[in-house]
């Protein structure tokens, strides 16, 4: 990352623009670049500014590029003034999970244990928006191989959350949600195998939106593995999909494309079943404000003429133990591939928490694959009760950022995860939405799920919410 001591010397309209437009969606600026209101080149000089303030305090980003950005955005302002855009987001600054490949780019996977090898192709995620005129001006950080719910890496800097510099903005999309709550433009791309988009979009006041396993292609691909947006906005969340789940081969679990429009409306809820999970059923206790803000938004969905239907929490202790062996199974036969040299770059709390599987027998695992299959079942199940569901995304206001997880023991890991995992492991469609404040000024979220495939309705149900929640106003400035 190159960033200089002093903010670079910018024109009196980027200055003007750091003040008017960096806050605004990504829809609203590229409106103004068509109507020529606003030149791509401005707002990315008026970015890179408040890049360059900002980031020394956050660590959000890697592979920061203002000059090549700055490149991209003279081509595209050319096009925009021809009147010939390359695509529904020519110009607009999109930064990626690092471990999203881009061509020509070492993918460090958050560890100093990578060999960093460039990236042969692009990922599918960034092809897509590469095609669409996207600019993506850096990187976001992770932790070590993106195992943790944390901004704490071996390779980057600690990753903050801007709403409070000594809070952890959670993970492993650390660095999307940190870029995005301290403005770092309006689009960012994280990945979420059991959260990992909605925990820090919950813990930063972001929009959120784990798709249906497959609907977003990724590769490599995983059982679980999405890819998705973390945005301010539900609108600009949908934008992303409409970039983002165009099809791609090297998925093997890629869905067909959707055949309705990513064009959303607010949900009429009226007659709605929607169920409400105040308790994950294991793992963390949920603390008093996060309960309190949740609640609320659950009042609010009744209001609205939705039926409420209280529901049990869906997991088991030996659901989350068994994926726990068998996550623990798999990332140790990745570590007995390494170099005792190279092993020991890697991440000590990761390490811990892997060796454990050095004693665990192959019946073990096994059993810990079928909890997975468990926990589809039992998601599946909810949806046969209620159309949406409704419960806390992250059980906690926030916890230390030098800490790899919320327990900061390796012995239990996944305690944390106990709302969002499961909705991976189903395939459900499920987003996290801003649903309020604690006492200490810290974002909640709240968590909708929609049965598999109902991808449109989680977008349609929380624009509606968004709508009547009106916009975040107090984003910190830093």
């Amino acid at each position: 990352m190159t960033l200089s001591g002093d903010v670079m010397e910018r024109s009196p309209s980027a200055r003007a623009l750091e003040e008017t437009v960096l806050d605004q969606s990504a829809g609203a600026v590229l409106a103004q670049f068509a109507a020529g209101d606003i030149s791509p080149v401005d707002y990315m000089e008026a970015l890179i500014a408040r890049v360059e303030a900002r980031e020394p305090k956050v660590c959000a980003l890697w592979d920061f590029r203002p000059e090549a950005a700055l490149e991209q955005a003279r081509a595209s302002e050319a096009r925009w003034h021809a009147g010939t855009p390359c695509g529904p987001l020519d110009g607009m600054p999109v930064t990626l999970k690092e471990l999203i490949a881009t061509k020509g780019d070492p993918v460090p996977n958050g560890t100093a244990a990578s060999d960093m090898t460039p990236a042969s192709d692009d990922a599918p995620a960034a092809a897509r928006l590469r095609e669409d005129g996207a600019i993506f001006f850096a990187k976001t950080t992770c932790p070590d191989f993106g195992m943790l719910s944390s901004g704490l890496s071996t390779f980057h800097h600690l990753s903050r959350n801007p709403w409070d510099l000594l809070a952890n903005p959670g993970g492993s999309s650390a660095g999307s949600g940190s870029a995005g709550a301290a403005g770092y433009g309006p689009l960012h791309v994280g990945t979420d195998i059991g959260g990992s988009v909605r925990l820090p979009a919950g813990w930063t006041g972001l929009f959120g939106f784990k798709a249906s396993q497959g609907r977003v292609p990724a590769f490599p691909y995983y059982p679980g593995r999405c890819i998705g947006p973390m945005t301010r906005t539900v609108e600009d969340g949908i934008l992303l999909m409409k970039s983002l789940s165009r099809p791609d081969w090297r998925d093997a679990t890629s869905l067909p494309p959707m055949t309705e429009s990513w064009d959303v409306a607010p949900m009429d809820l009226r007659g709605k079943r929607i169920g409400y999970m105040a308790e994950a059923g294991c793992g963390l206790g949920v603390d008093r404000d996060v309960a309190e803000a949740v609640a609320g938004a659950v009042r609010w969905f009744e209001a609205q003429g939705a039926e409420i239907v209280p529901l049990d929490g869906v997991l088991t202790r030996t659901m989350l133990d068994g994926l726990d062996d068998f996550w623990r199974a798999r990332f140790w036969a990745q570590m007995e591939t390494f170099s005792e040299e190279r092993r020991a770059k890697v991440l000590p709390y990761i390490l811990d928490w892997a060796s454990a599987a050095s004693s665990l027998s192959g019946a073990r695992v096994a059993a810990g694959f079928d909890q997975m299959l468990a926990i589809r079942q039992a998601t599946a199940r909810i949806f046969t009760q209620v159309d949406l569901l409704l419960s806390p995304v992250n059980p906690i206001v926030s916890f230390p950022a030098e800490w790899p997880s919320p327990t900061n023991d390796p012995a239990k890991p996944f305690e944390h995860i106990a709302f969002t995992m499961p909705f991976n492991m189903g395939d459900q469609p499920a987003c996290s939405i801003n649903c309020g404040f604690s006492e200490s000024g810290m974002p909640i979220g709240l968590q909708i799920v929609a049965p598999r495939f109902g991808d449109l309705d989680v977008l349609s149900a929380a624009l509606a919410y968004e709508q009547a929640r009106g916009p975040i106003t107090n984003w910190p400035e830093l």
